[in-house]
């Protein structure tokens, strides 16, 4: 067919808001995105809805799918006239075999382009609180990788031991005992500081700090494991202060069920304090079909309540294809919550909350077929269809299972009932979930469907206090 393009793209190293501008903007256009296992699956959510996900991700002792089948879906892909983006965590050059990808697609005549991304290897030890370089402590520094084909790192040591100040060794948490050993054999002392640093920038980082000597132990202690940064050199004592690790919901995985309504939940102040943030189900939303809206009709009514920003688009949208005039509606304009009432605002009408004396009984419910369901009194006006992005279903599956979630938000009551019909889908044992994770409810309503659930460990936050700092005291 032709045409077809592949972007080789750095997703960074976790933090998904260290994802490049373009990076970004060639997620929003590709047709098929290609992601890695250490790729944070957030990214995947600026896709547009007709976009392909393929999960492409390597463990140290088990690959999801082998390099060779990589190049072929890559070939087959942009093949078919499709821009594809090949996202691999961190830099695609650093240690990311985008040589050998690149070296492949050529082979098709098939064009590229390369993205830079943050590697980890400088990341992480600034979200520890430590630079790579100091004027005090280093002024070189090398990044290396801690395997290779024959499973132990065939580097020059002895020049490693001479000229380098500090040493950055990528997935070393397997053969760091045989990495210690040959600094210290090729002159490097054994009181040489050292730092490991787990899952950098992601909520789930930690991090700790030894010598070439006792490092080791310490690892074994601490039960740290792969995807792991080492750092070797004089330059790990400058560091005073993890700050990343000190904010107050580090450690914490946090899932926040959406019923499609878009609930006004705090997710970026979460990750600010450090949580990681799970968003799920995701939505699909489909158009409807509005040809039959009459603005003679509509000026009919006493208000118009719109229960999603969604409805809020669909339905000026809708207005302006047919030639309307909105002058026309004299009814008052109404949202459900604080952000639907600001996005009407925002198209310089007055509107007011649900809650501000509204008369059901002489309103038209504007929004999704599933939503206006709930308002059985009012005539309803269906600017949309929703549906659950199956998509992610896989992704979230895997996020569970590698990182557990202990605190699920619950905005109303069908959050609650959503997930309890749901989270099969998403290994999510029923039972041991409503008996051990925290079920936080934004209300009376989805603290009653919890109840009813089976949940055991059940909080409502404060009126006076921001939902943060009652987590922090779960």
């Amino acid at each position: 067919m032709g045409n077809g393009k592949v972007y080789f793209v750095g997703a960074g190293p976790g933090d998904m808001r260290l994802i490049t501008l373009k990076g970004k903007a060639l997620l929003e256009k590709a047709d098929v995105i290609m992601y890695d296992r250490l790729v944070n699956p957030r990214l995947l959510e600026y896709a547009k809805a007709t976009c392909e996900f393929i999960y492409c991700g390597k463990l140290p002792t088990r690959h999801y799918m082998k390099q060779t089948e990589i190049h072929t879906l890559l070939i087959e892909k942009a093949g078919k006239g499709l821009q594809v983006v090949r996202l691999k965590g961190g830099d695609p050059s650093v240690f990311g075999r985008v040589g050998e990808e690149a070296d492949a697609i050529s082979e098709h005549r098939i064009p590229y382009e390369m993205v830079p991304g943050i590697t980890s290897g400088i990341a992480a030890p600034l979200y520890a609180g430590l630079p790579v370089t100091h004027r005090d402590f280093a002024s070189s520094f090398a990044v290396m990788t801690a395997h290779d084909q024959a499973g132990k790192p065939a580097l020059d040591w002895k020049g490693l031991g001479r000229s380098v100040q500090t040493l950055v060794f990528y997935m070393g948490i397997k053969n760091v005992g045989y990495i210690c050993e040959n600094l210290i054999k090729h002159g490097k002392s054994p009181s040489l500081p050292v730092m490991v640093i787990q899952w950098g920038t992601w909520g789930r980082q930690r991090s700790i700090k030894g010598t070439l000597k006792n490092i080791q132990r310490k690892i074994n202690e601490h039960e740290i494991k792969n995807p792991a940064i080492i750092i070797v050199g004089d330059i790990v004592s400058f560091q005073r202060n993890s700050w990343f690790e000190k904010k107050p919901l580090i450690g914490r995985n946090i899932m926040a069920i959406q019923s499609g309504e878009e609930e006004d939940l705090p997710k970026d102040v979460l990750r600010e304090q450090g949580a990681e943030v799970i968003e799920w189900p995701k939505w699909k939303v489909t158009k409807a079909t509005m040809d039959h809206l009459d603005v003679d009709e509509l000026a009919t009514f006493d208000s118009l309540l719109f229960t999603s920003k969604t409805a809020v688009q669909q339905f000026f949208s809708n207005l302006a294809v047919l030639k309307s005039d909105v002058r026309q509606i004299r009814g008052q304009f109404y949202a459900s919550t604080p952000s639907i009432k600001a996005a009407l605002e925002e198209r310089g009408f007055v509107a007011f909350l649900q809650q501000d004396h509204l008369n059901l009984e002489t309103c038209l419910t504007v929004g999704s077929r599933h939503a206006v369901q709930s308002y059985s009194k009012c005539q309803a006006l269906i600017t949309h269809e929703q549906m659950i992005d199956n998509r992610f279903t896989e992704i979230v599956k895997r996020e569970v299972a590698e990182f557990p979630v202990d605190i699920l938000l619950f905005s109303n009551r069908t959050c609650v009932e959503l997930f309890m019909q749901e989270s099969e889908s998403i290994g999510m044992d029923i039972d041991k979930t409503a008996a051990n994770i925290y079920a936080i409810c934004l209300n009376g309503d989805a603290k009653e469907a919890a109840i009813e659930a089976g949940f055991q460990l059940i909080h409502v936050p404060g009126v006076d206090m921001q939902l943060a700092d009652d987590i922090k005291k779960l």
